[in-house]
């Protein structure tokens, strides 16, 4: 339809004139990835000056805290007759009635040295070896043999008896 004059000034015609406001385009993400900064990942915030002190302030106080409840706790202790026992833990240590039937080898060192239990059985240099010639060698046998020669070898090693 096409409106003349005083035609266009109608209510329902007003609308139709009336072009929507086209939205504000939208930002694509490398330009939102160009205001992206350290700062904006909180790397810059004691630059300020402002935050490191109150930083300080706070782990003063929380650790004047921790120190004073262990002073409580150490004084209700030694109130009740437990005496202080500060003996440094060993988390090495091996008992020696733990027995070595979970298939480890023990380690023995030097007299005086600590003993260490392998809880996995450890395979050795020449085990290792031999298990990767082995593999190589079956890679080989897939890669270069026929199905044809694989069965034959494999029919004379029974007969064989190997």
């Amino acid at each position: 339809y096409k409106y003349f004059g005083a035609a266009k000034d109608l209510p329902g015609v007003r609308e139709l004139f009336e072009k929507e406001p086209l939205p504000p385009p939208r930002k694509t993400r490398a330009e939102l990835m160009k205001s992206i900064d350290a700062e904006y990942y909180g790397y810059r915030d004691e630059d300020d000056g402002i935050l490191e002190p109150l930083e300080q302030e706070h782990e003063k106080k929380v650790i004047a805290e921790a120190v004073e409840k262990w002073k409580m706790e150490r004084e209700a202790r030694l109130a009740r007759g437990e005496e202080e026992e500060e003996e440094e833990v060993n988390i090495y240590a091996v008992n020696d009635d733990e027995s070595d039937e979970e298939g480890g080898k023990e380690k023995d060192g030097e007299e005086g040295q600590q003993k260490f239990i392998a809880h996995v059985p450890v395979p050795s240099q020449q085990e290792i070896e031999e298990a990767l010639v082995r593999r190589k060698k079956m890679e080989l046998l897939q890669k270069y043999a026929s199905e044809t020669l694989m069965a034959q070898s494999e029919e004379a090693k029974t007969l064989l008896g190997l």
